[in-house]
Formats: C-alpha cells, sequence, structure tokens
C-alpha cells in the first residue's frame, strides 16, 4: 500500500472509480502520438446525441516541468503547468483559461508520511480559497475540505470524511453538502489474480429524507479484458467490457438499462482510445 493518507479527494476513491469510471453513455474517440521531441498530443472527439465535442491537447514535460495545453470547439484555451517536487513532497499546479479572466488559479499539494495538504487560490481581486487536509497513515486517515468565497464572505463549502483499510478492504464515510449528505462507501478485492472487486455506496440526504444505494463489482477475464456491472436502488443497471486490444490502447462498450422501464431504449456507450 502507499504510504501516508494521500490528499482528501483520495478518500472513497477506489469506489467511486470501481462504481463511476469508464461508464460511457456517448461515443468517444481518442488518439494520442508523439513527436520525435517527446510532445504527447491527444486528440478527442465525443458524439452527445447530435452534438458533436472536440478538443485537442498538447503535453510537454521538461525535467519536473509539465505543460499541458488544451483547445476545444469552443474556442477555450485551458493551460496547466505542474512543477514536481520542487521540494520533496511537494507539487506546485498552475492553471487558467482564456478567454476566463477569474479562471487563474495556484495549487500547492503536500504529501507526508502523515499528513496530506492541498490548499489552492484563485488569482484575481476577490479569490475563492480552497483548503483540504488529511492527517493518519495509510491504514486510516480523517480530514476536512472547505473553500471560502473572500468576495462574500461565505463558506461555500465544507466537507468531513474518514477511511479505514487494509490489503484488501477501504471502508470510508464523508459528510458533504454542508452537512447534508452522508455517504458510506465500501471496497472490497475478493480476488488478486483475477482482480476481482466489489463495492457499494450509500448516500442519504437528510434534505429530502432520500437513500441512494449504488452496487458494483468488477471481473478480469484475461489480463486483457475486463467486465464490470452496477445497478442502484432506482432499477439503472449498468455494465461494460473493456479490452486493451494493444498496450495502452483500450476498446470499452457500455450500456445501460432502466429495469422499471423495460419499454426505454438502453443507453449504450462506445469509447476507443488509441495509443502507440
Amino acid at each position: 500500500m502507499v504510504k501516508g493518507p494521500g490528499l482528501y479527494s483520495d478518500i472513497g476513491k477506489k469506489t467511486r472509480d470501481l462504481l463511476y469510471r469508464d461508464y460511457q453513455g456517448d461515443h468517444k474517440f481518442t488518439i494520442t502520438t508523439y513527436s520525435p521531441t517527446g510532445v504527447a498530443i491527444t486528440s478527442s472527439g465525443t458524439k452527445k446525441g447530435e452534438l458533436f465535442l472536440a478538443d485537442v491537447n498538447t503535453q510537454l514535460k521538461r525535467n519536473n516541468i509539465t505543460t499541458d495545453i488544451k483547445v476545444d470547439t469552443n474556442s477555450n484555451l485551458f493551460t496547466t503547468i505542474t512543477i514536481n517536487e520542487p521540494v520533496p513532497g511537494l507539487k506546485t499546479i498552475f492553471s487558467f483559461k482564456v478567454p476566463d479572466q477569474r479562471s487563474g488559479k495556484v495549487e500547492l499539494q503536500y504529501l507526508h508520511d502523515y499528513a496530506g495538504i492541498c490548499a489552492s487560490v484563485g488569482v484575481d481581486a476577490n479569490p475563492v480559497v480552497n483548503f483540504s487536509g488529511v492527517v493518519g497513515n495509510n491504514i486510516s486517515s480523517i480530514g476536512a475540505d472547505v473553500s471560502f468565497d473572500t468576495k462574500t464572505g461565505n463558506f461555500t463549502k465544507y466537507n468531513a470524511g474518514l477511511s479505514f483499510s487494509n490489503a484488501d478492504l477501504v471502508a470510508a464515510l464523508t459528510l458533504n453538502d454542508k452537512g447534508d449528505t452522508l455517504n458510506a462507501s465500501y471496497y472490497h478485492i475478493v480476488k488478486p489474480l483475477t482482480n476481482t472487486l466489489v463495492g457499494a455506496e450509500v448516500n442519504h440526504s437528510f434534505s429530502t429524507n432520500e437513500n441512494t444505494i449504488t452496487a458494483g463489482t468488477q471481473h478480469s477475464l484475461d489480463p486483457l479484458t475486463t467486465v464490470k456491472a452496477r445497478v442502484n436502488n432506482f432499477g439503472k443497471a449498468s455494465a461494460l467490457i473493456q479490452h486493451e486490444w494493444r498496450p495502452k490502447s483500450l476498446f470499452t462498450l457500455s450500456g445501460e438499462v432502466d429495469t422499471k422501464a423495460i419499454d426505454k431504449s438502453a443507453k449504450i456507450g462506445l469509447a476507443l482510445a488509441l495509443k502507440p
């Protein structure tokens, strides 16, 4: 297991990845190429119904500095500069979007054997300040995540969470949406040799007194092919199959059906990612 508790965003992440990552309701195509100088260029296109969205991302790595520049179909330019470990354990991220002049943000991440800290501030006259911190170790940890709007003088977000993990089990409990939503999640490695996993999460909203329960599983049919499935208490059932047909190149086919409305058409998603 990784040393240290990680960042606040890592609390419950394994369960979220199991239940939601790689499920695709649209048609997406991604291709990555590399120039002789090591510049990575990734082009992607996504078809959402009758709408087609595309973007091109260029990534340049030089020593411990990574620069990402992305342009999308709406003529937005996204730039992210990451400086990895200017001092041990520290990562600095500077990002902005053109033409949005208020999008600039500076973020610092620090990882220690017994703590993980992330702080960010907007680059404008009245910035939003974000801070999250976790203390503990790679077995148990507790943390908080807050955002403060200096323009209004109000806290726009305050969350708290705790996590427990061992070699094959991860459990997490978080309180989100300013104390309105309680989330409990569970992740278990059933059989490491076949990458067989099970997981579940329960969300309870105090304001509406409504519960959302989602359970899912994953299993590798062979070293290159993985299947996943999930279902929730509202009758939505999803499944996917992902095949690595060449190193780092993935084909993913997924579908979702509403078991309480079988007469409705199932949602089919397709994703193809190509890397040399």
